[in-house]
This record gives structure tokens, C-alpha cells and sequence, in this order.
């Protein structure tokens, strides 16, 4: 194949695999930012899944979204099978550093298609989705390669960026150093993928085995604060965990912030205005929690029970003694009526009050629902006021 062809050939390919990157950012948009969008066709099931794989983690590098990465290739590509021609042009003299682009093409071919490899591994064995438009544009990255292929292609590659180097230093370290900066930017702040450093504030909170915020007593925060947290939540739910803990560091943060908790099992076992039993031993761990503050520790006993999740009343004394609290009264306050009408009084409210989710929180009369990540909930915490 002639060089011509070759440049032809590339050039056919880079325009299919340009279309295809816009068509990924699309589908990534779409699926991080628009809450009510259709799947896309090429979700189809739950392998098969573009939308699934825009959503994970691995669907950037260095904070920019993959498809993005994409069209940026492809562009370059395209460039390089017509950079002899612009050659020619005056101020565009520069470019003579680019002697042998179908050898350039080659190794950024081969880079691509390397890269695309790991991305297939991720993919399947660490997400299970795999993304069919994403496995053409591997085979197109490897096409491109064979196409421009030649023996001497790294080394012409390796000889030219040297001779490039060398002759527009000060150009290249400037746009080294640029480069360098935007990419540090973009990786440490994710600004260009907002989901991706919301899911990285939360899952760093998951990972927690407990809480390094934990507060013993009954009360959390100073009694006249002027932001007031009303907290609905369940003491099985995982999210819950999550937001406890914020929840105390936000308290640990400012001086002006109180939260307040109201129990909100999904455990038909006390709950009877749910139809699925949602979270058995709920409704137990309440109880624990009542009867915990009747000794003067309510939120102790609180993070201890998300942090052991106990099953059993032995599981439950053993926290206690940990708390050093009365095995004994703390039974007899767990299967208290008083404490069993104060459930149904909390649940009766949230009734009222329309809510079916946890975690719910009411900041001074403001509805939240659900985890935020934790700069979110600083930035809602400070709007009614909140002071270090």
C-alpha cells in the first residue's frame, strides 16, 4: 500500500473514530447528567451496558472524561496525515519538526490500543460492563497502527521528538509545563467530571470501619445552636452510616451546628406503614439507641450500633459494657412501652411529614434527602449560617 492509501485509510478510520468519541461524550453526558434520560442503544443489558460504563470510575483519566480523550486523538491523527501539506504555509513553518507523521501515527496507534487493553480489562473484571461503541474504537486504534506501521517507525519517532526537543526547547518546555498543569488540575479537582469527585467524597466515607468523629452523650453539638439538623435515619442503612459520620465531623467543624436524631426504621417489625421489610433489626436497634440515652449516651451507642450492626441482645450487651453502661437497665428500657411509643411517635411524624427515603434531614426546615458528598453538605450547612 502506497503512502497515499495509507494517509486515505487512516484518515477513513480516524473520521469513524471521531464520530464515534462525540457519540461516547454524548452518551456520557446523557448518562451522568440528564436524571430522567432513556437508556442509550447500546445499553442492552446488564453486561452490554454504555450507560453503566459512563457512569463508573474508570470512564476517565486525570479528570477528564475517556470519549474526550478520544476526540482529542482522532483530531491528532487527522492532523498528522495533513501536516505535509500545511507545511507549506508560511507561518505554519514550524511544523517541519513533524518529518515522519505516518510513523508518529504509528506509535500514538500503538499507545492508544495498549491503553484501550487495560481500559477492556477494567472494564470487564472490575466494573462487569462493557461498552460496545468503546470496542470498535480499540479496533480502530489497532487498525490505525498496522496501517501506518513500519520498520523503522519508533525509532524515526524517538529521532524526531529528540530533534524537535532540541530545536524549540523553550516551545517545548512551556507546553510541558502547561500541559503538565492542566492535567494536575483537572485530575486533583475533577471540576470536568462533577459525579466522579461526588462518588470519590463519598466512597471515602464508606470506606471508614468506623467513626473517627464518634461523640459519647446525648447531645451533638451545643444545645443553643442556631443551625439545627433534624435527622431522620435507620440505623441499617448504609447510607446512614455514611451520613452519621459526616454528620459528627461537621459538628467537630463548627461551632453553631446541632443535630438532632428521630428514629425512622424500615423494619415492619415497629413500622407499619411500610410494605416491604426493608431492613430487619432496625426496629431492634432503635430500641438499643432509646434505651442508651436513658443512661446518658445516645451517640455513642448510635455509631457503635452502624459500625457493628448486632443481630442479638448478647451482640448489643457487648456494646454496652464497651460504652460502660447498665447491661440490665438497658434491657429493661429496650422492651419499656415508653420506648416503643416514642418509635411510633417518630415514625407517625415522618409519616406525616411525607417521608420515604434515609437518610432525610431537615437543615433549619430545609429538606435534604440522602448522603451528600461532604463539601456539599458544608456548602448547605454554611447558606443557614454555620461558623468554624
Amino acid at each position: 500500500m502506497n503512502i497515499d492509501k495509507k494517509k486515505l485509510t487512516v484518515q477513513i478510520l480516524a473520521l469513524i473514530g471521531l464520530a464515534l468519541s462525540i457519540k461516547l461524550a454524548c452518551i456520557y453526558y446523557v448518562a451522568n447528567y440528564e436524571k430522567y434520560a432513556l437508556s442509550s442503544f447500546c445499553s442492552i443489558s446488564e453486561f452490554v451496558d454504555c450507560d453503566g460504563a459512563a457512569r463508573s470510575t474508570v470512564s476517565q483519566f486525570w479528570g477528564i472524561p475517556l470519549a474526550y480523550w478520544g476526540i482529542f486523538f482522532y483530531i491528532t491523527i487527522l492532523f498528522l496525515t495533513i501536516v505535509d501539506k500545511l507545511k507549506g504555509i508560511r507561518f505554519l513553518k514550524f511544523l517541519e519538526v513533524f518529518k515522519n507523521p505516518m510513523s508518529y501515527i504509528a506509535v500514538l496507534g500503538t499507545i492508544a490500543f495498549t491503553v484501550s487493553m487495560v481500559l477492556a480489562g477494567l472494564s470487564i473484571f472490575k466494573i462487569h460492563k462493557l461498552c460496545i461503541l468503546c470496542v470498535i474504537t480499540y479496533f480502530i486504534d489497532l487498525i490505525i497502527a498496522l496501517v501506518a506501521f513500519s520498520r523503522n517507525s519508533i525509532i524515526d519517532t524517538f529521532r524526531d521528538f529528540i530533534d524537535g526537543a532540541k530545536k524549540y526547547t523553550k516551545t517545548f518546555i512551556v507546553l510541558v509545563i502547561l500541559a503538565a498543569s492542566f492535567l494536575c488540575y483537572s485530575g486533583l479537582t475533577y471540576n470536568f467530571v462533577p459525579h466522579i469527585k461526588r462518588s470519590k467524597s463519598i466512597m471515602k466515607y464508606r470506606k471508614m470501619t468506623y467513626n473517627p468523629y464518634r461523640v459519647n452523650g446525648n447531645q451533638l453539638g451545643p444545645e443553643n445552636a442556631s443551625v439545627v439538623v433534624e435527622l431522620y435515619s435507620d440505623f441499617v442503612c448504609p447510607l446512614c452510616y455514611i451520613h452519621n459520620i459526616m454528620l459528627h465531623q461537621t459538628v467537630s467543624e463548627f461551632s453553631n451546628v446541632k443535630v438532632v436524631h428521630h428514629n425512622f426504621p424500615f423494619d415492619k417489625e415497629c413500622n407499619p406503614y411500610i410494605s416491604v421489610n426493608m431492613h430487619p433489626g432496625a426496629c431492634f436497634m432503635s430500641k438499643a439507641a432509646i434505651a442508651a440515652r436513658n443512661q446518658g449516651n445516645y451517640w455513642g451507642m448510635s455509631s457503635m450500633l452502624y459500625e457493628n450492626q448486632p443481630y442479638n441482645e448478647a451482640d448489643v450487651w457487648k456494646i454496652a459494657s464497651e460504652l460502660g453502661l447498665n447491661a440490665e437497665k438497658l434491657q429493661q428500657d429496650m422492651n419499656s412501652q415508653k420506648t416503643m411509643d416514642e418509635i411510633e411517635t417518630e415514625l407517625k411524624k415522618a409519616q406525616d411529614l411525607g417521608l420515604d427515603a434515609t437518610p432525610t434531614m431537615f437543615v433549619n426546615g430545609e429538606k435534604i434527602v440522602g448522603v451528600k458528598p461532604y463539601y456539599e453538605l458544608k456548602e448547605i450547612l454554611v447558606k443557614h449560617g454555620a461558623k468554624k
